[in-house]
């Protein structure tokens, strides 16, 4: 199957894309992220989707940025936290080496604070991340190859754990 050499899922903040472009400088690829492919099609902020238009419209382009990012790319991609939700997309991610980067919700407090433009987290985040988590976390594992904990690892200690996980050479 071609497409991408790793796919990355797992929550807002766990570090997709810092970990994304570590592991595609030790590969010799191109990173990319889904949603920057959003925001730069759109020529606005994700919250601004989510603001004017809707999740369901948010929604909406996520699953065509990740149709046309898994039939195109071939390098490391990562997607947005809420790609999983759609049945179609978990459907295509089959076969492909998804790696699910995990982290608690004391984790995410320490990286993200829990209150930057995070628009599913506007009121009490702590709280809905949690909620978020427990709808999702089946999700991301019913998508991945493998699961690497992000809890007290660095980026490059991450990309690291991915790289040995999917026995991947490095370039």
């Amino acid at each position: 199957m071609s497409g991408p050499t790793v796919v990355l899922v797992g929550p807002m903040g766990v570090g997709k894309s810092t970990v994304g472009a570590l592991l595609a400088e030790r590969l010799g690829s191109v990173f990319r992220d889904t949603d920057d492919d959003i925001v730069a099609a759109q020529g606005r902020a994700i919250a601004d989707i989510f603001v004017d238009e809707g999740e369901a419209h948010f929604r909406a382009l996520e699953k065509a940025a990740v149709e046309t990012a898994l039939a195109e790319h071939t390098g490391v991609l990562a997607l947005g936290g809420g790609a999983i939700l759609d049945d179609s997309t978990r459907a295509l991610l089959a076969g492909h080496p998804v790696v699910y980067l995990s982290m608690d919700v004391e984790e995410a407090a320490r990286r993200t604070g829990l209150n930057v433009a995070r628009p599913l987290l506007a009121v009490n985040p702590r709280k809905q991340w949690r909620e978020l988590m427990e709808a999702r976390r089946h999700l991301y594992t019913e998508v991945a190859a493998v699961v690497v904990a992000t809890d007290g690892r660095d980026p490059v200690e991450v990309a690291e754990a991915v790289l040995d996980a999917l026995e991947l050479k490095q370039a």
